[in-house]
């Protein structure tokens, strides 16, 4: 067994009892460290999510060869919105919110001067209440850019009757709008039309 010195125990204890002191201390640093990222984590990712339980059913019907015109729109369950066209074939097609909004994004990517200014298919769903509603989600606000002004949505339609009936089912849907804020980190599509939305944007 090697003997020590009394000078060299003492100074061997006062080392080990630094040592412990700033093992201590540098562990204390970095639990207080994990504590902070975590509160800052958890701000980073608090959103405002918004919901609508009501959304829009619109009836479309092609009145020439690609010219069409909205005859009829009503609310509806959110998970029942859908664009039903009808050609003049006697075909229909029903469009979901992601059909419709794929065709918009469309005629925005390829005729991007020429949006709102025929009345194609796309249009009709961009200015009808569809697109209307599209645009409350923030993920699609960039449509409200294309919409002009409200005034102009009349034209699309079959006859003022229809025009004023889609906007009660408009302001039926917007009526159904809930939000609350979501402290935890957000997961993918949380924006979306009728059912995962986020803030609510101009339109």
């Amino acid at each position: 067994m090697t003997q020590l010195r009394k000078g060299s125990f003492l100074k061997r204890a006062k080392d080990i009892s630094i040592s412990s002191a700033l093992a201590i201390t540098i562990l204390s640093s970095g639990i207080g460290m994990i504590g902070c990222g975590s509160n800052e984590d958890e701000e980073a990712y608090s959103y405002e999510e918004t919901n609508y339980s009501k959304g829009i059913r619109s009836h479309i019907k092609e009145v020439k060869p690609g010219e069409f015109k909205i005859t009829d729109e009503e609310s509806v369950d959110a998970d029942k919105s859908v664009a039903i066209v009808t050609y003049l074939d006697g075909h229909t097609d029903s469009l979901s919110t992601a059909a419709a909004k794929a065709l918009i994004d469309d005629e925005i990517r390829n005729n991007q001067s020429s949006v709102g200014h025929h009345s194609g298919l796309s249009t009709m769903l961009l200015y009808g209440g569809m697109g209307y509603m599209l645009g409350r989600s923030s993920n699609n606000a960039y449509m409200n850019n294309y919409r002009g002004n409200g005034s102009a949505a009349r034209g699309f339609y079959s006859d003022p009757n229809v025009y004023n009936k889609s906007q009660s089912a408009v302001q039926q849907a917007n009526a159904s709008r809930t939000t609350r804020t979501v402290t935890s980190r957000p997961k993918g599509g949380r924006n979306g039309f009728f059912g995962r939305s986020a803030g609510r944007s101009g339109g």
